[in-house]
């Protein structure tokens, strides 16, 4: 059975219901537009399959701009709460080693809700995906 995915040109959503986990996984660099659209239809996914466990691949598009950053934590973040009522929420960045210092810092007060990770089986673990299904 296939796994339900969406796509746009820049970013694929992929839900694994065994996991219960959405994977953003960003294909390039975007413009600001696209990171809202790419974030918006990530949402529209995720109310689709009620989860709000996501693991963010950014290793190939890199960090966003900083005022792209805290639109995700001011405005998207209220609205995600607001789609998926009553649901645990938990975004795991995946990022390469150079980019993790600087989206920690970013990070620092919302660390409940997102963390960045160099190792996708790190951040499965945080996510609270059972080991035992992860390849």
């Amino acid at each position: 059975m296939p796994l339900p995915t969406a796509e746009l040109p820049y970013v694929r959503l992929t839900y694994r219901p065994d996991l219960r986990i959405l994977f953003m996984r960003w294909t390039r660099l975007v413009s600001s537009q696209e990171h809202k659209t790419g974030y918006m239809q990530g949402l529209n996914f995720a109310r689709e399959h009620q989860v709000g466990h996501w693991l963010v691949d950014l290793r190939t598009r890199g960090l966003a701009e900083t005022e792209d950053f805290k639109w995700v934590l001011q405005e998207f973040w209220p609205q995600m709460q607001q789609a998926l009522p009553g649901t645990s929420f938990r975004i795991a960045y995946l990022v390469t080693p150079y980019h993790q210092e600087l989206i920690n810092s970013r990070l620092i007060a919302e660390d409940k809700m997102f963390r960045s990770f160099i190792e996708e089986k790190d951040a499965y673990q945080w996510l609270g995906a059972p080991m035992a299904t992860i390849s």
